[in-house]
């Protein structure tokens, strides 16, 4: 049995995956005013426990890289979500510090496999023009995540507590991963794949296992990989600001309770969404207007970089409304901007490498972010959100002029020759 545009569901479980990756994310900053207060928690001791999240999670980003080129996107989500969704669900017996913050280290062991897993899945099943849009299909799982968290997160504290909050969330990856044991494949094993679409999917990619042997050693001796390193540094410290900090900004400087978290704080991840979904189709809609990859993914992120200062404003306006609006700016830019980042490994290197420079990426996202993220709490607890959020505006031109600078012409960069 065929069926047309299987692609297409294989990167929709991914994007589901996404959804629960975030859900389970996003649960500890929604409920950070009531675990502060529960638990005896300073807002140091939160930098703390995001930090050490961040810490395994950018440890995991590597080396779950390598993990999904050695054993495969099938196998190595069935590891990745397995890991997190136990995780999640420990958070329930949490009783201080050290029990959250090792709580906290388990699940990013477990969710950093998610995003070069991620990016595998499009590089196999994608070809160049499509590969931005399915990205974008994913990263939007992350945004509709942080959308729904709020609210269910919120509705599920009150009506339940926050033991059993973590107790539901933690179920999603399970139900998850029951579908994608029924339904994934690679494209050379899928039953269901016809000869049309496989055509269609093997268009300008190399044959399958291409230069799978490359280490670390050898990848970051091209200028390439340390342009993508360097946009990650400099940029995902403003995602992560707002996903870990944007429930307790709006508790202590604008003066919303729970209930008022829960009905608004989705709003700046809605506008991402729409970033994410835009810069995708934005980008593949140049290419196949005949222009290059280089210039269609520069165009977009470098439109992406002017707009992430606006951050800057947010803590200066008096008003609650036009402050979210402003964040709301900022994540569609940065969702914007990632999208295509994270484009740039299977635009650059062949498939059997992605998920390498992918988690090199990502190991030194999550560096920067567990740095930018620790002070924070200090800098809140002593002084207030706007040095923060000012440094925050800056990283988004300093990380394209970064990137730029490094990447020269975006092209596949000719590892098999190196290596013949």
């Amino acid at each position: 049995m065929t069926l047309p545009g299987v692609r297409w569901l294989m990167i929709g479980l991914v994007f589901l995956a996404t959804i629960v990756n975030y859900i389970d994310r996003q649960t500890i900053a929604v409920l950070s005013p009531v675990l502060l207060k529960e638990l005896g928690l300073s807002k140091v001791d939160y930098g703390n426990v995001v930090s050490a999240f961040l810490l395994a999670y950018t440890i995991s980003q590597a080396l779950s890289g390598k993990l999904f080129d050695r054993i495969g996107t099938r196998l190595g989500f069935v590891v990745s979500i397995s890991v997190w969704s136990v995780a999640a669900l420990l958070h329930a017996l949490a009783t201080g510090l050290r029990s959250l913050s090792l709580c906290r280290f388990l699940l990013g062991l477990g969710e950093a496999g998610n995003w070069p897993g991620a990016a595998k899945v499009a590089a196999e099943w994608f070809p160049v023009r499509e590969r931005a849009f399915a990205i974008a299909i994913f990263n939007s799982g992350a945004t509709l995540g942080a959308v729904v968290a709020p609210p269910v997160i919120v509705w599920l504290q009150l009506r339940y507590g926050w033991q059993k909050t973590f107790l539901f969330t933690g179920a999603l990856g399970f139900l998850w991963l029951a579908a994608w044991l029924l339904l994934y494949e690679t494209p050379e094993r899928h039953p269901w794949l016809g000869a049309r679409e496989r055509e269609h999917i093997e268009q300008d990619r190399e044959e399958p296992g291409t230069a799978t042997s490359v280490g670390w050693g050898e990848l970051l001796r091209h200028r390439q990989v340390w342009a993508i390193i360097a946009g990650r540094f400099f940029t995902d410290p403003i995602w992560w600001l707002y996903i870990s900090w944007l429930p307790q900004y709006l508790f202590d400087a604008r003066g919303f309770d729970l209930q008022k978290i829960g009905a608004f704080a989705w709003a700046p991840f809605l506008a991402a969404d729409l970033g994410a979904l835009s810069g995708g189709y934005l980008s593949g809609y140049l290419i196949r207007r005949g222009t290059s990859v280089d210039f269609a993914r520069k165009v977009c992120m470098g439109f992406a970089a002017l707009l992430m200062p606006a951050g800057a404003l947010a803590v200066r306006v008096e008003s609650a409304w036009t402050a979210l609006a402003l964040i709301s700016l900022v994540l569609f830019a940065f969702q914007f901007w990632i999208n295509n980042l994270q484009t740039l490994p299977s635009d650059l290197f062949p498939r059997g490498v992605v998920g390498s420079v992918f988690g090199l990426g990502g190991m030194a996202a999550g560096v920067s972010s567990m740095l930018f993220i620790n002070l924070t709490g200090h800098v809140v607890q002593r002084y207030s959100y706007t040095p923060i959020f000012t440094l925050a505006g800056l990283l988004g031109p300093i990380g394209a002029i970064a990137l730029f600078a490094l990447v020269g012409r975006i092209e596949r960069v000719p590892l098999r020759e190196k290596l013949a």
